[in-house]
């Protein structure tokens, strides 16, 4: 049984980490949303700050207007075929072929525009060299991003006055933004077949213990079921010859099937209810993942006071004021510690986020007050000491149960 446990304490935090929003969850991933889209296609604008030399030239008093238009036109083109490259194939991979003739495009309009207009368009091969670290294989791309490189020198070189230190200038940018290209590519292939590795695990955990539940409640059911079938047809052949004999049958059928059903509902509950040290685990996931700094003080490692349901309690405690923090707060650290208070074991998780009034509480912390209710336990929330949130959840210890003894009741 530890096995299952530890495989379902896995699963667990697969999942919900699975559900935190994280930076990395986007690497590699296609846009879902126009959000998502316009902030990827900022962040690969960012880069088009370069291009203002040869957007200066076709503006300025350099060339005659047939020279400004086509000019103008090459630049139009250049950027968009680079964002074709760079923004969707990133997104959803193209044929082998369409990515060599878009490149072989790039690399055309480069040296025709070079050639024609001057130096300042020798700054259109470091985009050409960063297209071909971002979508192609890496051995291809440790062979094209040079051959990029050495165009420009090669081109740079034939052309009149001193260019000299322009080359310089752009010989760096072109080798060192195409290999890390290279690199953030190989990052966003890791990223997503990790994602897809983690999907698969999550899902066979889950048809692993949907297989385990059917296989305990088998071994639970199966003997009883069978012990209450036979019995029956015992009482119904002493009836009515025997009533005595067929009444003791009925008996023993009702106890068989009192204790199934407590069986069931034990297997059900230890099947759903989560343990301290997995939300404890899941917690620190969960918030690193979400980019927030965690204090998170160790448990007490004997806990033979703390009953299973106000262990539950407690985790289901934990895990919703770590849903919380990393959904609402808008906090950067967050201190989680669990500690005995007297005859209470009492969990206190405090952020420095921005915290929020009383009247809007919702449903998760209401129910949440409901659950600690029922293993006898308290909630209390309110701002932390130095401003944030704290939630305090507590729960009596099993020895408090007994000092207080049996409660009596008069009818």
């Amino acid at each position: 049984m530890a096995g299952h446990e530890r495989r379902r304490n896995l699963w667990r935090v697969v999942m919900e980490t699975e559900d935190q929003p994280s930076f990395t969850n986007s690497i590699g991933m296609r846009p879902e949303n126009r959000r998502q889209m316009m902030v990827k296609l900022l962040w690969i604008s960012i880069w088009f700050a370069y291009l203002a030399a040869p957007a200066e030239d076709v503006l300025g008093d350099h060339h005659g207007i047939v020279g400004d238009v086509l000019g103008g036109a090459g630049l139009v083109a250049f950027v968009g075929a680079y964002l074709v490259l760079v923004f969707r194939h990133t997104s959803q991979a193209l044929e082998r072929a369409r990515v060599l003739a878009w490149l072989g495009a790039l690399l055309s309009l480069a040296v025709v525009l070079s050639l024609t207009l001057g130096p300042a368009w020798l700054v259109l091969f470091v985009f050409t060299g960063i297209a071909c670290g971002a979508v192609l294989p890496a051995k291809l791309a440790r062979v094209a991003i040079p051959l990029v490189t050495g165009v420009l020198v090669a081109i740079g070189a034939g052309m009149p006055g001193e260019v000299g230190a322009l080359i310089g200038a752009l010989l760096i940018p072109a080798l060192l933004g195409g290999f890390a290209m290279v690199g953030v590519r190989q990052m966003a292939l890791t990223t997503r077949a990790l994602r897809e590795a983690r999907a698969t695990v999550a899902h066979l955990a889950a048809n692993e213990e949907r297989l385990r539940l059917a296989r305990d409640l088998h071994d639970l059911l199966g003997h009883s079921l069978s012990l209450i079938t036979l019995k029956s047809e015992l009482a119904g052949r002493m009836l009515p010859d025997r009533p005595d004999a067929a009444a003791q049958q009925v008996a023993d059928i009702e106890r068989v099937s009192r204790q199934a059903l407590v069986d069931v509902r034990e297997a059900v509950s230890g099947f759903r209810r989560p343990t301290l040290d997995a939300e404890l685990a899941g917690a620190r996931t969960a918030l690193t993942a979400a980019g927030i700094a965690v204090d998170l003080s160790p448990a007490p490692a004997d806990r033979p006071d703390l009953s299973p349901d106000a262990e539950g309690a407690l985790a289901w405690a934990l895990r919703e004021a770590v849903t919380n923090v990393v959904r609402h707060s808008g906090a950067t650290r967050c201190e989680v510690v669990i500690a005995e208070a007297g005859d209470d074991m009492c969990l206190t998780v405090t952020d420095n986020g921005r915290g929020a009034p009383p009247d809007t509480y919702g449903n998760g912390l209401t129910g949440l007050g409901e659950r600690l209710a029922l293993a006898d336990g308290r909630l209390e929330t309110g701002p932390g000491p130095r401003g944030g949130f704290r939630l305090r959840a507590c729960v009596p210890l099993s020895r408090r149960a007994v000092a207080e003894g049996p409660t009596t009741l008069s009818l």
